[in-house]
């Protein structure tokens, strides 16, 4: 190796680089260096530690002062090649000394032309060292982009171009990821909550943005999987029987309706529903879809349908002239027991009514009839223990960017519809325990308690002490309602189980194989493992939605009553929002107290809201 190329010796007075500063050499020993640094303090540091700028002698670190060279010239003569810093430096500057070598060293180390270490030194050609400028002003230019957005986002603004920033904001506002630059640098801590808080401060998202589906895991627009061809296939032709889906206003996926037929043995209730198993087979990408949604998620500015829009246009009951369905058919003795049932692929012409519509005509026949059948059969319910808890409930809705809040009155039409699709559930359990068809059943416990409270408080603290429905492929008493045995089957476009139940009983009466054991069990799991996400997500839109209303009415004024109370705090329902509120209690308030509120301020992100009293 030549002295050239050699690593230059540490001597006293050499001068070394350590830790990108430079220093000078006091002493040498064999495993010890000690050097002095610029402002003076002395260290005792290994050998490797250090790296030979110039073996010296040099008296100061003051001597080092900027040097006059050549070494943009140095620079085209070695271009593409390797040097050594003493080459460089006698190149450039003409000599070897320790100011000239640092001040060589100072080109080297910022890395435009050169680059490497003082022992061997690579030089850029001239296309690379433009690229490294091309970077670096890149990088300044968006230090400068980062400092002046940031600036905006303190003062409450923001421009296009910074979106690319706010990306990043909305992924954590979305729960699609757990930390944000950008809510670390402002000093807020990085969450949801804080992230939907300052998209909304600085106009990036409006109260319109609804969060939670997507916060939740859940999809956002509608599924966009193929349906089959309706099979052909023998049905019973029943379009001679009025039939009826009755729902509330508004409503696209109508997927159930009754009709009630008086025969010489008595009186036969049929439940209409879509048929929709036979365009949903099991295992088809539709199936695999809908087990992946668990349900149709229902928002108040919109719906997210559980299948493809498709296939409630085909089948929704009363949609088309003639609708395909599977009915069941249910002997109904004078005191609501259940009788025989039968299960048939119909042909059904269906009229379709508002609940306000059939009120009206619950007097007249067929109407008043089904309502008859429906009461004695909620009469049984209730002979046989079921739970009834009345709790004020609210449509919530947007209409051309305003919400509006209606009560759902307990309407006898209500009633009718509720109790007959509950009689269809119990007549379908019934028949797969008759007939050996596996199903997913609907149970529940029974609360710990025999008091079956008529006050808001009351049924508040009973709803408390209810435990969940759970499904199992055993059957099981179902406690609330005050059935033996029930299953979920009137709601195939909408829920999953119950498009499960219409597969099985398809599968039954066609003659093809039945889902057994485990995989009943698997889609059970599945189903349940997303459904509560869904209804969580509905609960929260529903309160995000009740809130936006408040500040389109920002002096909004109601009744709320107490139905829970601790210490010197309790919970207020406000029964027009169907919303509840916490606050600080007078000492004379007792449970069922009515009072009324103003409200005061609305923090959306947080899904609160502030009243005082009135």
């Amino acid at each position: 190796m030549s002295s050239q190329n050699a690593p230059e010796s540490l001597h006293h007075g050499s001068l070394v680089l350590y830790k990108q500063d430079p220093a000078r050499v006091t002493s040498v020993e064999p495993k010890r260096v000690t050097i002095t640094l610029p402002d003076g303090e002395i260290l005792r540091v290994r050998p490797k530690d250090v790296d030979v700028i110039h073996p010296g002698p040099l008296e100061s670190l003051d001597d080092l002062h900027p040097q006059d060279g050549e070494m943009e010239t140095a620079w085209e003569l070695l271009s593409g090649g390797e040097t050594t810093l003493r080459e460089l430096t006698e190149l450039a500057y003409g000599e070897y000394t320790p100011p000239a070598a640092w001040a060589a060293w100072q080109w080297v180390s910022d890395g435009i032309y050169f680059e490497g270490t003082p022992r061997s030194v690579a030089v850029r050609t001239p296309d690379e060292a433009a690229q490294e400028k091309a970077r670096r002003e890149a990088r300044a230019a968006e230090q400068r982009a980062w400092a002046t957005f940031l600036e905006r986002a303190r003062a409450g603004d923001f421009a296009p171009e910074d979106e690319r920033y706010l990306v990043e904001v909305e992924r954590l506002a979305l729960g699609q990821t757990d930390q944000s630059r950008v809510l670390s640098e402002l000093g807020r801590a990085e969450t949801p909550e804080n992230g939907h808080a300052l998209l909304l401060e600085l106009g990036y998202w409006d109260h319109t943005v609804v969060p939670y589906p997507e916060r939740l895991g859940l999809p956002t627009s509608p599924p966009s999987v193929p349906l089959r061809a309706l099979p052909e296939g023998p049905r019973v032709d029943l379009t001679h029987l009025p039939a009826f889906a009755i729902d509330d206003e508004g409503s696209t996926d109508p997927d159930d309706a009754v009709s009630l037929e008086t025969t010489a043995e008595g009186r036969r209730l049929w439940v209409h529903v879509a048929d929709v198993a036979a365009l949903v087979v099991p295992d088809s990408e539709a199936d695999l879809e809908a087990r992946g949604r668990g349900a149709t998620l229902y928002l108040p500015d919109g719906k997210v349908p559980m299948l493809p829009p498709t296939a409630t246009r085909r089948l929704g009951m009363g949609l088309a002239s003639v609708s395909p369905a599977l009915s069941f058919c249910l002997d109904v003795t004078d005191d609501g027991e259940v009788g025989d049932v039968t299960i048939v692929a119909s042909r059904v012409r269906v009229t379709r009514l508002t609940y306000d519509e059939a009120e009206m005509q619950l007097d007249e026949p067929p109407l008043r009839d089904l309502y008859h059948l429906a009461r004695d059969f909620q009469c049984r319910r209730g002979a046989n223990g079921a739970v009834s808890i009345e709790m004020p409930e609210v449509d919530v809705s947007v209409v051309d960017g305003r919400v509006r809040i209606r009560a759902l009155p307990a309407l006898r039409s209500r009633a009718l519809v509720r109790e007959a699709m509950l009689m269809a559930g119990e007549a379908v359990a019934q028949y797969a325990v008759k007939e050996r068809v596996s199903l997913p059943y609907a149970t529940q416990a029974p609360p710990d308690t025999d008091d079956r409270p008529g006050d808001l408080a009351g049924m508040f603290a009973l709803i408390r002490r209810m435990s969940r429905t759970e499904y199992s492929s055993v059957p099981g008493r179902h406690a609330g309602l005050g059935l033996e045995r029930y299953v979920q089957a009137t709601s195939p476009l909408r829920r999953y189980l119950d498009l499960v139940v219409h597969q099985q009983l398809r599968s039954h009466l066609t003659g093809q194989a039945l889902l057994e054991g485990q995989e009943l069990l698997e889609r059970i799991g599945a189903a349940e493992a997303v459904a509560g996400d869904v209804r969580r997500a509905d609960r929260l839109a529903d309160e995000h939605w009740t809130l936006v209303y408040l500040m389109q009415h920002p002096d909004w004024c109601g009744e709320a009553v107490l139905v829970d109370k601790w210490d010197h705090r309790g919970r207020l329902l406000i029964p027009e929002l169907d919303l509840q509120t916490q606050m600080q209690l007078r000492d004379d308030w007792s449970l069922n107290s009515t009072v009324r509120l103003r409200v005061v301020d609305v923090d959306l992100p947080t899904l609160r809201a502030t009243f005082r009293l009135a």
